[in-house]
């Protein structure tokens, strides 16, 4: 504090000694119409000394002699530049400029920098840009539009959730995504869902509930390069989201209005086989098996040919009188997996007004969308109500804040995983003879008897394994009711013209509340289940930056900044579970069966975080900028002596093309950056000492309190990210090409890492400082305007981004591998030497050496041996990605499209696995009449290998090849290429709209996730996750992704 106070000091003194040097110039800035443009950057040419016109286009600064030459800037327009010379009040009017690149960026708490003084790499992405498709999750949004930044969607469900990464992972069990921040306010992006391998629902990431129709821009700070002021909630990046505010309105009232409606359909089915129906061998159906049909011990298709005249005791012939029971025709149903789903519709209608004037700008918003998910009974509903603006109190003192308040309830979010609840599971083991139509309205059909499994409930293809599906989605529900609140304002006082101080203050609030209902006569709950849970958190912000920008003399400019930051957060749990129900129907804890207790949760976690930081750029003749930042955080997760953590950053930007004063019509600019730095990472909140909780006994409700397995470390340490970063950046033909490329090696060390410990400590691991991980990656944007005609444009924008992961060490000798997560015998693993992310489970014994190495062991019966020793099957993480956009215009009508890839990286497949095993899928065909030689070798006697030349049945093949005893065979290539994203739009001549109030009005077809172009997985989309933490890379029973498609309309008035 001592410090920050004496720098605050030498900024007083020294803007006293200037100020009487200087004189003022002062004027309006305004459009070609003659109305009053905010937001113009007004620079002193060569140096980095500034303002920004207000919302009435006004601006002051001060000039140290006539020869000095302001620069007018904003996007869209031309440049102007004017002499001062003796005038002190200069109106200026700028010509717009469609061709202009964007040159100015949103950097570290909002603040605007020129790019050519950046020396990290940034992406910007518009406003426009990301509701091009009508994404509704921003996350989703960025796809193929970031170089580096891999995103990944978990299912097509309704508001399900996405997980984005820049630069690789730098943690082994912490977060690995980037921090979101919105108009300076850091947001919370957390996945709160139950979704796992067994079962669970998916209630979205954090972000999402921000409406794509409020955003301005959003800039990607990749790396710790970019992100170093943001301290240690930024290690992996940071997403600055800015907000529209009404800033660009013209004086009076505005008012725009947006309607989309899109349809979704499941992108990809498996390929089922529809040759032969259920049973179990190849020669007869065991339906009835002793029960007359409503009932069966068999789930899998190995049974009798389909389409044959064959007749058998099916649920649809079923009557509670045996002697009504009729035999219905044994035909194939090939489209009954696409029959299931519904054609989902998102409805979403947005309503902003904006009014500006002397006094400011204000912008209101509402935004409704209606979800009805591919799932039936599946719905998400938003409301979406924001309000922002700006004022101009004075000559030197403004005003600026926003307010978004999100209201967000479904009735239903679909169970997912491996779990009777979800449908894509009952798919995988059923008949392929089965007709799901006729289960749809099963109000009409028979009951299942009483003594079979699911008594009571209506009839299904299968009582035994599976209820009807169709009222499963009824009576299996996963509801939500979620307000949220994100605001902030911030007060920005001028001292001067190069000195300014702002205050900003600001939370994120939401409550959660949820109720899992489960109707008695689930199979997996027979006596019913209810569980509600609310969930509190909110976080509170309060910083506050001084500001100095300042020109020495003739070569030098200096810009200096310097602030703190204090964070809140606090994180409520309150739940309770009744396991099983008395009466049938009434979802209540106090409903709870007679002699089942309810268990019930109550967690409460708080965090603060308070820093300083300082920040400082040296620019020589506007073409060399070194820039530092620095940092020091106080966090209470850490133990006293280790709470305080300090890091620094600098860079350095030179652009050689002003330098050497390179004139020439191809070459606009050419730079070079590079930068050091390092950023800091703390724990999650009650990591340093022993906590207790409390169980249930059986004595009457007394509670039996008990520690967690884990021992804590009351030493902990920061986890420390340390990055150099290179880039070059070039501007080709005036502007119309740009290519940037960087480099970058990052070292995370000091990994927080729970370490398995001897059972004799009566601790099962203890939390310590010992791993360490490195990224190393290059990434490539090139984009531009390709051809240019008087009604004819083309633009193409290209991503690519290679990334090498390696986890350096676990810091323990015999710590072979860190568990991640996973699913039966398959996990996700960090191990030593290798990527993150290793896929673990168990393979076929091969051969080793000689004539046959690498040739799957055949046992003497002809089927495939599997290996003792389970062995890495592959990694998730993939090799590289990439996204190429494409925009024609031509008059009035624009096309975008947009297509991106991610080759290598490999992904388990659940579906390949029991569908295989169950005999559902196309590949199930192969030897159904003539048996399966497989191809490999047998052991002989003597040691050595002879190629395998015995025949077995399909089933016995597939049923050992593919199952929890192997996973080897379910491994694959996961990279694909998708057409990401199509617009086709056409906006009318204002002309045609006459005396209408109508202007720009815009209809457009919108797509998304339309196609995969390439890919070698069979039967499921690549791009899917169980859940958005660190296990990635495991497919397992996820709902199918979505294709969606509708158009979409706008107009102003």
């Amino acid at each position: 504090m001592r410090k920050a106070l004496l720098l605050i000091s030498l900024l007083m003194s020294i803007s006293i000694f200037a100020s009487a040097q200087e004189r003022k110039v002062s004027g309006v800035v305004k459009d070609p119409t003659g109305e009053p443009l905010p937001g113009v950057a007004v620079v002193i040419k060569g140096t980095t000394q500034g303002v920004v016109s207000n919302i009435s286009g006004e601006y002051s600064l001060m000039v140290s002699n006539e020869n000095q030459v302001l620069v007018y800037k904003l996007v869209g327009y031309k440049d102007t530049e004017i002499k001062v010379g003796t005038q002190s009040i200069i109106e200026v009017s700028l010509e717009e400029d469609v061709e202009q690149l964007e040159e100015v960026v949103v950097t570290a708490f909002g603040l605007e920098k020129e790019e050519k003084s950046l020396g990290y790499a940034v992406q910007s992405v518009s406003g426009d840009e990301l509701t091009q498709a009508r994404e509704t999750n921003i996350v989703n949004a960025l796809s193929g539009q970031v170089a580096g930044a891999q995103i990944t969607s978990s299912s097509g469900s309704v508001g399900s959730s996405s997980r984005i990464v820049l630069r690789g992972a730098t943690s082994l069990t912490g977060n690995n995504q980037p921090l979101f921040v919105v108009d300076g306010m850091p947001i919370d992006n957390s996945n709160y869902s139950n979704s796992g391998p067994y079962g669970g629902a998916d209630f979205g990431n954090g972000a999402m509930d921000i409406n794509p129709d409020d955003i301005e821009s959003m800039t990607v700070l990749k790396g710790p390069n970019a992100a170093a002021l943001y301290g240690s909630r930024a290690s992996n990046g940071v997403i600055v989201i800015t907000t529209k505010k009404g800033k660009s309105a013209k004086k009076g009232l505005g008012i725009s209005v947006n309607a989309t409606v899109t349809m979704e359909n499941p992108l990809r089915s498996p390929d089922f086989q529809n040759a032969y129906g259920q049973g179990s061998s190849d020669t007869y159906f065991e339906y009835v098996d002793g029960a007359n049909g409503y009932g069966d011990a068999v789930d899998e298709s190995w049974g009798p040919k389909l389409d044959a005249g064959l007749e058998f005791y099916q649920f649809e012939g079923y009557n509670a009188d045996p002697t009504k029971r009729v035999k219905t025709p044994w035909v194939s149903n090939p489209d009954n997996y696409k029959e299931f789903f519904e054609t989902g519709v998102t409805q979403s209608y947005n309503v902003a007004a904006t009014n500006g004037g002397d006094f400011g700008s204000i912008r209101a918003s509402y935004t409704y969308m209606d979800q009805k998910g591919m799932v039936p009974n599946t719905d998400l509903n938003r409301n979406t109500f924001t309000l922002s603006g700006q004022a101009k109190l004075s000559d030197k003192l403004r005003v600026d804040g926003s307010v978004n308040y999100t209201k967000t309830i479904s009735g239903n979010r679909p169970t997912q995983g491996y779990t009777g609840e979800n449908p894509v599971q009952q798919f995988i083991w059923s008949g392929r003879q089965v007709d799901f139509a006729k289960l749809k309205d099963y109000q009409n059909l028979p009951l299942t008897p009483e003594g079979a499994p699911g008594a009571g409930t209506p009839l299904n293809w299968n009582s035994q394994y599976q209820n009807n599906p169709f009222w499963v989605m009824d009576n299996s529900t996963n509801s939500q009711d979620k307000d949220r609140v994100i605001g902030n304002v911030r007060l920005n006082y001028d001292i001067t013209n190069w000195l300014s101080f702002f205050v900003r203050t600001g939370g994120d609030i939401f409550t959660d509340n949820r109720e899992y209902k489960r109707a008695h006569g689930l199979l997996d709950y027979p006596d019913g289940y209810y569980a509600n849970s609310n969930r509190t958190r909110y976080e509170y912000n309060t910083d506050f930056l001084l500001s100095f920008n300042k020109k020495i003399n003739d070569d030098f400019a200096l810009s200096l900044s310097a602030g703190g930051n204090m964070m809140r957060q606090v994180y409520k749990y309150v739940g309770g579970t009744a396991s099983q129900l008395e009466l049938p129907g009434l979802y209540n804890l106090s409903n709870a069966k007679s002699g089942v207790p309810v268990t019930t949760s109550n967690y409460l976690e708080e965090k603060r975080i308070n820093s300083l930081y300082a920040s400082g750029q040296v620019a020589f003749r506007n073409y060399l900028f070194v820039d530092f930042t620095a940092r020091n955080d106080w966090s209470s997760t850490l133990p006293k002596e280790n709470n305080s953590y300090f890091y620094p950053s600098v860079t350095v930007s030179a652009v050689l093309s002003d330098m050497l004063q390179i004139d020439s019509p191809v070459l606009s600019m050419l730079k070079v950056r590079g930068g050091w730095a390092q950023v800091g990472s703390d724990t999650n909140p009650y990591s340093l000492r022993q906590t207790f909780g409390f169980r249930d006994t059986p004595w009457n409700g007394v509670l039996l309190p008990f520690e967690s397995s884990t021992l804590n470390n009351p030493t902990l340490r920061p986890e420390i990210t340390t990055s150099l970063e290179f880039g070059v950046d070039v501007r080709l033909f005036n502007g119309r090409m740009t290519v940037d490329m960087t480099y970058y090696d990052a070292l995370s060390e000091d990994l927080i890492v729970p370490v398995t410990v001897s059972a004799a400590s009566g601790y099962t691991q203890a939390i310590q400082n010992v791993g360490s991980m490195s990224n190393k990656g290059l990434e490539l944007s090139i984009g531009g305007r390709a051809i240019e005609k008087t009604d004819f444009s083309w633009d193409v924008m290209l991503n690519f981004a290679r990334n090498i992961n390696k986890v350096e060490t676990l810091g323990v000798e015999d710590l072979k591998s860190l568990d991640l997560g996973g699913q039966w015998n398959v996990s996700v693993q960090a191990r030593p030497g290798e990527t993150y992310g290793s896929l673990f489970g168990p393979k076929f014994s091969r051969v080793e050496e000689g004539e046959y190495a690498g040739q799957i062991i055949y046992d003497a019966n002809g089927l495939p041996v599997i290996d003792s020793e389970y062995a890495v099957l592959g990694n998730y993480t993939p090799d590289w990605t990439g996204g190429i956009s494409n925009t024609f215009t031509y008059k009035g009508i624009s096309l975008n499209v947009l297509v991106d890839a991610k080759m290598g990286g490999d992904i388990y497949s659940m579906t390949t696995t029991w569908g295989r095993y169950a005999g559902v899928l196309e590949e199930t065909l192969q030897g159904r009449e003539s048996g399966i030689v497989g191809e490999g070798v047998v052991l002989q006697g003597d040691g050595t290998y002879v190629p395998n030349t015995t025949s077995v049945t399909a089933k016995a093949f597939n049923q050992r090849s593919y199952s929890n005893s192997v996973a080897e065979s379910s491994v694959f290539d996961a990279s694909y290429v998708k057409l990401r994203q199509v617009q086709l739009g056409y906006t009318l001549p204002n002309k045609l709209m006459g005396r209408t109030p109508f202007r720009d009005v815009s209809v457009s077809f919108v797509g998304r996730n339309l196609a995969i172009l390439y890919s070698t997985i069979p039967h499921i989309d690549p791009e899917t996750a169980f859940n958005n933490g660190n296990a990635q890379g495991i497919e397992f029973g996820q709902l199918p992704s979505a294709a969606s498609y509708g158009f979409n309309i706008g107009f102003k008035l």
